[in-house]
């Protein structure tokens, strides 16, 4: 009996003990949750709205002059597509994928932008039904991602609501080029620990983005290999006034690691 009583006495006290250690790991994850809140109210504050919400309007034929039918370029997703923080309309990053692939092909490019500042990729689906029913592009390129992370969108509805964007566009033999996430682990307005959250989870996204353009017959970049380290070791430079979106010099450099793989998938559909 006495050996009993001290049994079941230790496996109270063991009960006990895991109780106390849940409900201390439950507090830890509460108050680490309550943490990341407020570092997120703080980098709210810190970026603002200085570039308001409506990116320059940069459809046009480019490099017009250039002899040939234009070639069609269309841009999908989300702000980075749509070219905020660029200073002039030929800054933008649409302008630029556009200038450089004439200038490598020879001919003109027509740009339509499609993409919308605070999109999520839930929104391409919408971006692509907005689109005149006779419009086929040559080429779509897709960015989108950075605004899934931030509202905690799971990635894997994010990929497959990319794989629906690019089987529509692959249906009508549309060559895509996908721009993976970035890597928010870059953005320096936002302090840590949250900047390292949200770059872990961006660089998970990204991932999942590559499978499903792969998977769906699209060209990955990583813009994450591509430009991240210029964005890292010059934000002064490649980061616009609000210290989130590309300046003019960071939509130059993620165009320049577009634009040879737009041309591989056009001479690949």
């Amino acid at each position: 009996m006495g050996r009993t009583k001290r049994r079941r006495g230790s496996t109270r006290s063991g009960i006990l003990t895991a109780a106390v250690l849940a409900g201390a790991a439950g507090a830890a994850v509460v108050a680490s949750s309550v943490a990341l809140r407020h570092q997120a109210r703080i980098a709210r504050r810190r970026i603002g709205k200085p570039l308001g919400e409506d990116a320059l309007v940069a459809d046009r034929v480019w490099r017009g002059k250039l002899p040939g039918q234009p070639l069609d370029l269309l841009l999908l997703g989300d702000s980075i597509a749509a070219g905020l923080g660029a200073g002039h309309r030929k800054e933008t990053l649409g302008a630029r994928v556009a200038k450089g692939l004439a200038r490598k092909l020879g001919r003109p490019v027509r740009l339509r932008t499609a993409a919308v500042v605070g999109s999520e990729t839930s929104a391409l689906a919408g971006q692509l039904d907005a689109l005149p029913d006779a419009y086929t592009p040559d080429v779509a390129i897709v960015i989108v991602g950075g605004n899934d992370v931030t509202h905690r969108i799971p990635s894997t509805r994010s990929a497959a609501q990319l794989s629906e964007a690019i089987d529509r566009l692959r249906e009508r033999n549309v060559a895509v080029v996908v721009g993976t996430c970035p890597d928010l682990g870059a953005l320096r307005a936002v302090p840590q620990p949250l900047r390292t959250v949200v770059g872990r989870l961006s660089r998970r996204l990204a991932a999942v983005q590559t499978e499903a353009a792969l998977a769906h017959g699209a060209h990955p970049v990583s813009l994450r290999r591509a430009v991240g380290p210029f964005f890292l070791a010059q934000p002064d430079e490649m980061f616009a006034i609000d210290r989130f979106h590309p300046s003019a010099a960071g939509y130059r450099r993620t165009a320049d690691a577009l634009v040879p793989v737009a041309l591989s998938a056009l001479a690949a559909r």
